[in-house]
């Protein structure tokens, strides 16, 4: 193994539009902690969270890596691993707080990490960690469904059901529950996909969701699964939703009239998949085993992969591509890229 590594780098804020917002650079090879996998990383995906940072990024002109799904085979281990051996060809979404996996070697602890579906692609898998733990943990976790196909029943509203998270979260809970999953999308090929990935009703979130939600779920909703919009739905919500009823939004907002959800009791969650790692909860290892569950449901044909569109090699040039086409908001699935 060389003693440098091919990486993509941003230093400082800047537009997509601008060449110098992501850098071709070659950085050391980083050393694995006690608790760490070393990968060779073979594909990555691209998620809102990637541009999110680059846009507000201030290194002060030092490197920062991004990139937060990735697929790899480990090529070393910490004094301290347990459950993985050079060789493994694991996923994984990583934390926040350390480098990203836009580069030839990364580290990751192992807690955040499971082998990858043996039935997929190395691109295929580095399209479903960040997405499937956002939605296991938002759907299971948050909203505390049962995820046993019997017990629960009821109705559903994905937000950007074709979307990276929402595609997910379609199909664990077509998969997994007896919910009817209602999902918005605008345009026929977004519909399109929404109902490929286990959507039974589509609206149009660029119309007024009550009277659709209406038509389609006439005994209201229980659960709204929010990606987008949140602030800006939240008055339908509260008017769709069912006494008692829960919201999970992941989305981003200054403010939220939550006193509208009173009258109905209706909870609000949040859901960051980053809060384990970020704050080393003692439940980390938690993620470890969501990921080996949902490689367990795509290899028995339950989950497939919402990778659509590989842009080729990782660098900067196929990277500022990904991150514009993120930005405009016409991203179906997942944008992965594969190599160096």
């Amino acid at each position: 193994m060389t003693s440098t590594m091919r990486a993509v780098a941003c230093r400082a804020s800047l537009p997509v539009t601008d060449d110098a917002c992501l850098l071709d650079v070659r950085l050391p090879v980083p050393a694995p902690s006690p608790r760490d996998l070393l990968v060779q990383v073979e594909a990555v995906a691209v998620n809102p969270v990637d541009h999110k940072i680059r846009q507000h990024q201030d290194s002060h002109g030092r490197e920062r890596v991004l990139g937060w799904d990735a697929a790899g085979t480990v090529v070393a281990t910490g004094s301290q691993v347990e459950n993985f051996a050079p060789g493994d060809e694991v996923f994984y979404a990583g934390a926040l707080d350390r480098p990203g996996a836009n580069s030839e070697f990364h580290t990751v602890d192992e807690r955040l990490v499971a082998l990858k579906p043996t039935t997929l692609t190395f691109t295929e898998a580095a399209a479903l960690p960040l997405t499937s733990l956002t939605a296991w943990e938002g759907l299971f976790e948050r909203i505390g469904l049962r995820h046993d196909l019997i017990d629960e029943t009821g109705s559903l509203l994905v937000t950007a059901a074709a979307g990276g998270v929402g595609s997910v979260v379609s199909q664990l809970a077509h998969a997994l529950t007896d919910l009817t999953v209602i999902g918005t999308a605008s345009r026929p090929e977004t519909a399109d996909f929404a109902r490929r990935m286990g959507v039974h009703h589509i609206v149009d979130h660029h119309q007024a969701l009550l009277p659709q939600l209406a038509k389609v779920a006439p005994n209201g909703i229980d659960q709204v699964f929010s990606t987008a919009g949140t602030d800006r739905n939240l008055a339908a919500y509260a008017e769709a939703l069912n006494p008692f009823g829960q919201i999970v939004a992941i989305d981003d907002f200054d403010e939220l009239p939550v006193g509208l959800l009173k009258p109905k009791s209706i909870s609000f969650h949040w859901e960051f998949m980053f809060t384990r790692s970020l704050f080393r909860t003692a439940d980390m290892d938690r993620q470890r085993r969501i990921l080996t569950q949902v490689a367990r449901l795509v290899d028995a044909g339950v989950v497939v992969s919402t990778a659509t569109r590989d842009l080729g090699p990782v660098n900067a040039a196929n990277l500022r591509k990904a991150h514009g086409i993120m930005e405009a908001g016409t991203a179906i699935g997942k944008i992965t890229l594969t190599g160096f």
